[in-house]
């Protein structure tokens, strides 16, 4: 049977993390279980990606990938899926916008580290995913303050959230993102697979 499209119903707040879990780890889950708590949505989708259009080194195989993230994953309120490599979609926007067609009457949020908001402006169509969408940025170790200063957060600063209002980022459809700080994990894919870890 081919694989099902996860599962939404229209008013939901849906978090949307997105990346190549090239391998997934501890990092991902805590910043998972942060959103969930702090932007308090209902669920969040790990978006397994085909690939990253920024880096010259290709992932594992899609398939191991999805594997061992669904391994990893206990929280029901979590969903891994790999519905980017079947919508077609190569950058964010257009998964995105193919997302928002999709399912109707649904709030995503994107999440991501600050050392993605630090080079946000590199991705494609950048301008528009944070004009469009509500965008939750979660803190990553020594990433803050270039984050905080990144070209992306001095062009959109009017469109900022304070943490404290976290919650209610998405609830009313429009764009907006915020910066939350707070407890960090250290764990990164790039150095599991340094030290060997992720053959």
């Amino acid at each position: 049977m081919p694989p099902s499209d996860p599962i939404a119903f229209p008013g939901q707040r849906i978090g949307l993390l997105g990346g190549s879990f090239d391998p997934p780890h501890e990092g991902h889950l805590h910043i998972t279980r942060w959103a969930l708590r702090a932007l308090a949505l209902d669920r969040v989708w790990w978006l397994v990606s085909p690939g990253n259009p920024l880096k010259t080194r290709g992932p594992a195989e899609l398939a191991r990938r999805v594997a061992a993230a669904r391994a990893l994953v206990r929280d029901p309120r979590v969903l891994v899926t790999d519905i980017e490599a079947r919508l077609g979609s190569r950058y964010t926007a257009d998964t995105l916008e193919r997302l928002s067609a999709r399912y109707p009457g649904v709030r995503f949020v994107w999440l991501m580290g600050a050392d993605n908001l630090a080079s946000f402006h590199r991705w494609e169509r950048w301008d528009e995913i944070i004009t469009r969408h509500p965008v939750g940025v979660m803190a990553r170790p020594g990433e803050q303050l270039r984050a905080g200063l990144s070209p992306a957060a001095r062009r959109f600063a009017r469109l900022r959230w304070p943490p404290s209002a976290a919650a209610g980022l998405g609830r009313d459809g429009g764009p907006g993102w915020v910066l939350l700080t707070g407890p960090m994990s250290e764990a990164s894919s790039t150095g599991i697979r340094a030290r060997g870890h992720w053959p």
